[in-house]
């Protein structure tokens, strides 16, 4: 310990006093006495094997001891990353103004300890109370067999991430109060989604809203740009800023994703591009809705559809063929349970019938442009690989030139194609409008910046999209039917499940109503009717 702190049990409390600052937490292990545990590195020969209890234990509680002591350098060693995590927890004291913390772990699952910080955060004579949870996790170094805590910045806080830091101090914005398109207010207690948009949003507009700064504790990137405010010690004067979110359609989002564990909507106006809602679960953290980048399944075949038009292989009237297996390259595809059908494009496309699709790459390669066409489809109809500015950071779609398998795969939303739920929901918005408009939260001449542009659907191709899809959605055999019951005309929409190692696959749905169109992803959610279907049937009904 440094020079003048003491340590010792008081009344089952364990309490560092160090620099007159007092720090503290619950010692909630048996077998110690005293204040400070052996010097685990002490032993004689490195140890191997699982980690002990007795080793979990003692090794958390000398780390958390020496973060709440401000012994940054001790806190360090006792991680496998000294380097980083010594500068990392002499920061947080620093830098983020804690003046006092009291750290009381939790019980350890295996490895794992939670723990609890209640601090008191000072800046400029303002105090205030921050309490949170988190938790670490204790391996064994793999050069000396040394119990240590594994270190990540997320230890500190659970929002931190590599090159962060925290800070406290004047705000670097204003705070803004977020408004709907009509002038609602939209409290982040109500729209908790909203936290992570509203918050890059205040970023990049708050200077221009008409507010005044207050103190606040925040993350900031490795930039020197704020990215999430964690504490608020005295409030600034919020400017007012509108977005092109719809009260209405967000409060229904925030529902219907709150009815799986990991699932995420987005919903666009067709014809304007306006984002009317953005919804994740969890709410808080990374915004999935916007910048996933996930294997869509099979609402690509809207685009598939599309490319099979364009190069003249088969539109809605045109009977294809659809076996229970197709072999392209030396990998076999088959349909969902291994149905086959008969009749048009339009039919394959209702049931989602991989094998049809597939089976578009001969003539396409007859054509010299069977690994390119998909790709070159997407961005010249759908903007899907040109660089959108919505007004926060998006994944804006990928589908790259593919080969061999690949090739085949890319036809029904697998190999390397990714999407969100905001890229697909542009999709259905495309289809709709007969043609894209960049999806947006904030006008385009609020900043000077530009939209991406593509070109127009040609008509036969819109009606052709419109048609296919709304057989999905009212056909007795379309897999939409029963998640589209009871949306309003006009409507269309597609399934699809992208099949994700090691898990259930990943339920899609996509689709449209009216002047609204959204699309939502549920993690090992299965097929695309049973979990985003009724998530996007909630959106859209909201409209």
């Amino acid at each position: 310990m440094r020079s003048g702190a003491k340590v010792g049990i008081v009344g089952g409390v364990f309490v560092v006093v160090a620099g007159g600052v007092a720090y503290g937490g619950y010692n909630l292990w048996n077998g110690v006495t005293g204040g400070a545990s052996p010097d685990v590195g002490t032993r004689s020969a490195p140890r191997t094997g699982p980690l002990s209890a007795d080793e979990v234990t003692t090794t958390a509680r000398d780390f958390l001891a020496a973060w709440a002591a401000g012994e940054a350098d001790r806190a360090g060693q006792l991680t496998n990353d000294p380097v980083t995590a010594g500068p990392a927890v002499a920061s947080y004291r620093e830098g983020a103004g804690v003046s006092e913390a009291r750290i009381t772990p939790g019980t350890p699952t295996g490895a794992v300890v939670p723990f609890t910080v209640e601090a008191t955060v000072t800046y400029d004579g303002v105090s205030k109370p921050w309490t949170y949870e988190s938790k670490l996790s204790v391996v064994r170094g793999e050069s000396t067999g040394r119990p240590l805590v594994r270190w990540t910045p997320a230890v500190l806080h659970p929002k931190l991430t590599a090159g962060a830091t925290l800070r406290t101090g004047t705000a670097k914005t204003p705070p803004v109060k977020a408004l709907d398109h009509e002038g609602v207010a939209l409290p982040p207690e109500k729209y908790p989604s909203l936290v992570p948009v509203l918050d890059a949003l205040r970023q990049r507009y708050g200077g221009k809203a008409g507010g005044e700064a207050g103190i606040e504790t925040w993350i900031e990137n490795a930039n020197g740009t704020p990215t999430s405010t964690l504490l608020v010690l005295s409030a600034g004067k919020p400017g007012e800023l509108r977005t092109t979110i719809d009260a209405g359609v967000q409060a229904a989002a925030e529902k219907a994703v709150k009815e799986f564990p990991k699932a995420a909507v987005a919903a666009v106006e067709p014809s304007t591009g306006a984002v009317r809602a953005v919804a994740n679960n969890p709410a808080s953290g990374f915004n999935t809705a916007f910048q996933g980048r996930q294997a869509p399944g099979s609402t690509m075949k809207i685009v598939t559809a599309a490319m099979m038009m364009r190069y003249g292989v088969a539109g809605p009237g045109t009977p294809v063929e659809c076996p229970p297996s197709v072999l392209w390259d030396g990998t076999r595809f088959e349909n969902l349970s291994g149905f086959s059908t008969k009749g048009d494009l339009t039919n394959a496309f209702a049931m989602s019938c991989n094998t049809a699709f597939i089976k578009a790459i001969p003539p396409l390669k007859d054509k010299g442009v069977h690994n390119t066409a998909l790709g070159d489809t997407a961005r010249k109809w759908f903007g899907i690989g040109e660089v959108w500015s919505v007004g926060v950071q998006t994944e804006d779609g990928s589908v790259p030139e593919s080969s061999g398998s690949e090739t085949a795969a890319s036809y029904i939303g697998q190999g390397r194609i990714t999407m969100n739920a905001l890229n697909m929901a542009s999709v259905s918005a495309t289809v709709k409008n007969g043609g894209f408009r960049q999806p947006y939260l904030i006008p385009e001449d609020a900043d000077g910046r530009k939209f991406a542009k593509a070109e127009r659907l040609p008509g036969e191709v819109a009606l052709g999209l419109q048609k296919m899809m709304n057989a999905a959605a009212t056909a007795p055999r379309g897999t939409a039917v029963k998640a589209m019951a009871g949306v309003p005309w006009p409507k269309g929409a597609k399934t699809g499940s992208a099949e994700v190692e090691g898990q259930t696959s990943n339920s899609w749905f996509t689709g449209y109503s009216g002047d609204l169109a959204a699309a939502a992803v549920v993690e090992a959610g299965g097929h695309g009717s049973d979990a985003a279907g009724p998530v996007v049937a909630a959106v859209l009904k909201a409209g």
